[in-house]
């Protein structure tokens, strides 16, 4: 056993948090637009699916719809997402490969059921990331129009302005995002709530809406019709999910004040006005918009409500972008995507993360939608299919974590989250009624994205497998060179590798072409750990294994941006000299080639080899100056 040092070369990063009020004021401008939204056009949809086939308006229908709007938000986002599932946390993050990671790590195994289904929930949520802004900001632009029909022909290119800006900003983080959209929401939701309670005394039995009675007998009464309308009252709790993956930007504990003080109260206030006002006047005009027919029909105050409404649907995306960087970060962790460079945006939140290539990849997506469909009636069929299957899936991962990692009996975990499911499964099939109306676009979207998540996956076992039958174990190697046996050259050499255990490939190749070998060698090995910033001694690890031989292990935080060469220049504190321009990089580097035998199906090898040479560059990654890096490389046929 060789001797073991240790040095810091941590730096300290200024910043000071906002505090716990900030992070919920940002949480309710990130997280809740989506849902905030929902009443712009949930109860209308849900209303012209309950009259369809020439039924007429009736109190007990409008009761019945409101009831289940009522009951939806408190079982569905309250019981199950806000204060069940935000405690199902994987080290501060959410999300269906959240609960997938958790489950393989209490089960010890990772199994195949496992991964299809965290497979499907994360392909389901990327579909609705597309399809959220697409519909929200559509809408939001359409609503112009009631100010004056002028707007007609411009809502496309203003759509795609709007969009193109969102997604520009995101670079400047999810914290100050969230500090310019988090006052608009609060406004929003406190107008949207002042608005319905107005309203509410036009017709107070509006309250019998509460007794959950009201919603049984209307869908019993309403046979398909009520089933259809389901669909369209689950648009009022689409914005859920999102509320899970975005967990890690602000922490369980201010997501849920935002919600329990301001966002449900209010949400549940202006679903009440508005079916107030229906009961009170059920005039064509009021049915066609009964969000804006809440406040007075005149310039003064209708223009103000459509401007505030127009800038809060386009907060809503928010949600979804957010969550797609979160999730896209856990799949990176669990090898179902290739490693992309994650940007953080916060030193107190590790979950506030960037990533430019998903960014650029749901912009791209939003504008084709926008382009192809032109109107967010012709998506409105589209949404709620992906945002379903993602919530059936998180049900069903949800009791394994209850019963594996939170160690509940199964019985008691089973009575917990059947109920959840079984309702899941109901606003699902009501959703899949929708597919051949537009449905089929998140489905399709969901479909390419499993498509490419299993070919990355596989692909890098097959070459992991390929790889490995040529690895020799570090220390055969530094035995035998120890001999003498190898010419050596002035000079340091350092070799990357995630496997200090294992001889990198590089050095292999270079002893078999070069036939010769630096002075000093070092294996080294990069972590990232869970903290902004490493402080004192562990940052650099350095294990004498022979006297030319050295494993580093080097750790970096979360907040810092990965520079190789700096941290190996303070090492000279742990007693090991380090000269930048005496010294060589190594890196391995793959080539993939098919094989006369391919172990892929054709068109799954070249998307793998696609995706293979689209991945960061360790060297720009690891901020390793490029004039000092040898790239060797071996073929490998798959």
């Amino acid at each position: 056993m060789g001797l073991t040092h240790s040095a810091d070369t941590g730096e300290e990063i200024s910043g000071h948090g906002g505090g716990f009020w900030a992070l919920t004021l940002g949480s309710i401008g990130v997280v809740y637009g989506d849902i905030g939204t929902s009443p712009l056009y949930a109860f209308r949809e849900a209303l012209h699916a309950a009259t369809e086939g020439g039924r007429l308006m009736s109190q007990e229908a409008v009761l019945g719809v409101i009831s289940l709007i009522l009951w939806a938000l408190i079982v569905i986002v309250t019981l199950k997402y806000v204060l069940l599932l935000l405690r199902a946390d994987n080290k501060g993050e959410g999300g269906t490969l959240t609960l997938m990671a958790l489950a393989q790590r209490a089960l010890g195994r990772s199994g195949t059921t496992l991964l299809v289904l965290g497979t499907i929930g994360a392909a389901m949520f990327y579909g609705d990331a597309i399809l959220t802004p697409a519909v929200s900001v559509l809408s939001a632009v359409e609503g112009m129009k009631l100010v004056t029909p002028a707007f007609d022909p411009f809502v496309v290119p203003i759509t795609v302005a709007i969009i193109v800006a969102l997604f520009a900003v995101q670079s400047h983080g999810t914290a100050r995002v969230g500090a310019f959209f988090g006052p608009v929401m609060a406004l929003w939701f406190v107008v949207m709530g002042l608005s319905g309670l107005w309203h509410i005394k036009d017709a107070p039995v509006v309250l019998a809406a509460f007794n959950p009675w009201h919603a049984v007998e209307f869908m019993l009464s309403h046979g398909h019709i009520g089933f259809v309308a389901l669909g369209a009252v689950f648009l009022a709790v689409t914005g859920a999910e999102a509320l899970y993956a975005d967990l890690g930007h602000f922490g369980r504990k201010p997501i849920q004040m935002a919600w329990m003080t301001l966002v449900l109260p209010s949400l549940a206030l202006n679903y009440l006005g508005q079916g107030a006002l229906v009961l009170n006047n059920p005039a064509p005009e009021i049915l066609d918009n009964p969000f804006y027919m809440l406040v007075p029909q005149n310039p003064l105050f209708l223009v103000p409500m459509v401007v505030l409404a127009t800038i809060a649907t386009i907060i809503a995306s928010q949600a979804v972008i957010t969550g797609a960087y979160s999730l896209t970060r856990q799949a990176i962790q669990l090898g179902l995507l290739p490693r992309m460079k994650v940007a953080h945006t916060s030193e107190h939140q590790s979950g506030q993360i960037y990533i430019a290539q998903v960014n650029g990849i749901l912009l791209v997506g939003v504008l084709i939608l926008v382009l192809a469909f032109e109107s967010s009636s012709r998506l409105a069929s589209a949404y709620g299919i992906a945002v379903t299957t993602t919530m059936v899936v998180t049900a069903m991962m949800a009791f394994l974590v209850i019963w594996k990692v939170w160690r509940w009996s199964a019985l008691a975990a089973g009575l917990v989250i059947v109920p959840f499911l079984l309702i899941d499964l109901v606003f699902l099939s009501a959703n899949l009624l929708k597919v051949h109306d537009g449905g089929w676009v998140p489905l399709m979207i969901a479909a390419a994205l499993m498509i490419l998540m299993i070919t990355w996956r596989r692909g890098t076992r097959l070459v992991l497998e390929k790889t490995r039958r040529t690895e020799v174990p570090l220390m055969t190697i530094v035995k035998s060179l120890e001999k003498g046996s190898v010419a050596r050259v002035p000079g340091t050499a350092i070799f990357l590798t995630s496997d200090p255990d294992y001889t990198p490939t590089a050095l292999l190749h270079s002893l078999k072409h070069y036939k010769a070998l630096h002075e000093k060698v070092a294996i080294l090995t990069i972590q990232t750990v869970e903290e902004p910033v490493v402080a004192g001694g562990g940052r650099i690890t350095l294990e004498e294994v022979s006297a030319s031989f050295t494993k580093m292990r080097v750790q970096f935080g979360y907040m810092e941006s990965p520079n190789v060469p700096k941290a190996l220049a303070l090492s000279r504190r742990a007693g090991w000299s380090f000269d930048i321009m005496d010294t060589s990089f190594f890196l391995s580097r793959r080539h993939l080639r098919g094989g006369a035998q391919p172990t892929m199906w054709r068109w799954q090898r070249r998307l793998y080899m696609i995706l293979a040479r689209n991945a960061d560059d360790a060297s720009d990654y690891f901020s390793i100056p490029s004039n000092r890096v040898v790239e060797i490389g071996t073929q490998v046929l798959i």
